[in-house]
C-alpha cells in the first residue's frame, strides 16, 4: 500500500523532470532541474511521513476500537449476570419481606405469653419456699423491667425468661446455706439458712443454739428439738464445702392427710 502511494506521487516528479530537462537552456539551468528533484524528495518524503503517521494513527485506533469492542462484550456478559442476580435479590427481599410479616404476628402474639410467663414465675415463687427470696424477686423485677425496653430483642427477652425458668428449676437440685433474716415467732432474727433442694428448709442461729424448720402448710418457721442441732450444722458445713457431703437427718414436711 505504501508503495502504490509513492509511485503514484514519483511518476508526476519524473514528468516534472523530464520537461525540464527537455527545456531550452534559457528556460531553465541544470541547478535548477537539481532544485526541482530536491523538492520533489522533499515533498514525497513528507507526504510519506505523514502517510506513515496517519497509517500508525489508524493501527492505533483501530487496537484500542478492538478493545472497546472486548470491554462492551464484557460490560454485556456482566450486566446479564447483574440481572440474574439483581432477580435472586428480589425474590429474597419479598421471601423477606413476608417472614418479617410473619415475624411481626408472632411478636404480636408472643408478647402476651411472655407476661403471662413472668406472672406465673411470681406466683410460683410466693408459693414455694421462701429460700433466697432477694435473689428471685429482683430476678423477676428485672424481667418486668426488661419487657418495657424496646432496645432488647423479642428473642433476648423470650431467653431471658426460659433462663429463669431453669434457674427455679435447678433450686430443686441443690444445695445451699446462706445467711438471712426470719422471722420467727414475730422476732426479727440473724441465722444460717440450709436449703435442700425443695424438699427441707431449716436454719440455725449462729452461736447454734437454736434450729428450726420452715412449715409450708402455716407458711411459719418453726422450733425444732436439739436433735437436729447437730445434723443442721453439719448440712450447712456441706454446703459451704467444709465437710464431706454425707447424709443427714432433716425434717421434712409429710403429705397432707385426705379430707
Amino acid at each position: 500500500m505504501k508503495n502504490h502511494r509513492i509511485h503514484r506521487l514519483i511518476a508526476p516528479a519524473l514528468m516534472t523532470l523530464l520537461a525540464a530537462i527537455t527545456m531550452p537552456a534559457t528556460a531553465a539551468s541544470l541547478d535548477d532541474v537539481f532544485a526541482v528533484a530536491g523538492d520533489l524528495n522533499t515533498q514525497a518524503r513528507q507526504s510519506q511521513a505523514k502517510i506513515d503517521a496517519l497509517t500508525d494513527q489508524t493501527r492505533e485506533l483501530l487496537s484500542e476500537y478492538k478493545v472497546v469492542l472486548k470491554e462492551i462484550e464484557g460490560l454485556r456478559v456482566y450486566n446479564r449476570q447483574l440481572e440474574k442476580q439483581i432477580g435472586n435479590q428480589e425474590v429474597e427481599m419479598a421471601k423477606l419481606s413476608e417472614s418479617i410479616d410473619k415475624v411481626t404476628v408472632i411478636e404480636r402474639q408472643i408478647t402476651p405469653l411472655m407476661l403471662r410467663m413472668i406472672d406465673g414465675l411470681e406466683q410460683y415463687v410466693e408459693l414455694d419456699l421462701p429460700f433466697l427470696l432477694e435473689e428471685r424477686t429482683d430476678r423477676l423485677e428485672n424481667l418486668r423491667d426488661m419487657m418495657d425496653r424496646a432496645d432488647v430483642a423479642v428473642s433476648e427477652k423470650l431467653s431471658q425468661i426460659l433462663r429463669a425458668y431453669q434457674i427455679e428449676n435447678e433450686y430443686g437440685r441443690t444445695m445451699e446455706a446462706y445467711k438471712d433474716t426470719i422471722n420467727v415467732n414475730g422476732t426479727e432474727r440473724l441465722v444460717d439458712v440450709l436449703k435442700m433442694g425443695r424438699i427441707s428448709l431449716v436454719y440455725q442461729t449462729e452461736d447454734g443454739e437454736e434450729t428450726g424448720v420452715f412449715n409450708p402448710t402455716t407458711r411459719q418457721w418453726e422450733l425444732l428439738d436439739d436433735s437436729y442441732k447437730t445434723p443442721v450444722q453439719n448440712g450447712i458445713r456441706m454446703a459451704r464445702q467444709q465437710l464431706t457431703v454425707d447424709l443427714l437427718s432433716l425434717p421434712v414436711a409429710g403429705p397432707e392427710a385426705a379430707q
